[in-house]
């Protein structure tokens, strides 16, 4: 009698470790799969953050040139300024006369469309 109680006992031991082996092999391959979608989830984050790097990347040179540009246009519109105010030819190393005119124009024009736009 003690000996098949011991017995019962021991299969419902082994009925409860069975489901406990069979709940740890669903945990075990829920994380493997949660780790996986991570992965991929991170390799896809990493994807976009390069494409957006190198996106940046270049809007930073295509600022760096434009700031040189307007730079060398503001040392120019000085030495042309500097030049009128002292009653002197202007040089034709500085700028053609019609960029010149076109950009003294520009010039004048600006107010006028600030004010429009206020």
């Amino acid at each position: 009698m003690v000996l098949n109680h011991r017995l019962k006992r021991l299969h419902s031991d082994r009925d409860t470790l069975r489901k406990m082996v069979t709940d740890l092999v669903q945990a075990t391959a829920l994380a493997n799969s949660a780790v996986h979608e991570l992965k991929t989830a991170a390799l896809e984050a990493d994807t976009v953050l390069n494409g957006r790097l190198e996106e940046a990347e270049k809007f930073g040179i295509e600022l760096a040139n434009h700031v040189t540009a307007g730079q060398q246009l503001m040392d120019k519109i000085a030495k042309i300024t500097s030049l009128t105010r002292n009653n002197q030819p202007l040089d034709d190393r500085l700028a053609e006369p019609n960029k010149v005119q076109s950009a003294l124009q520009q010039l004048a024009m600006r107010p006028r469309v600030r004010g429009n736009a206020a």
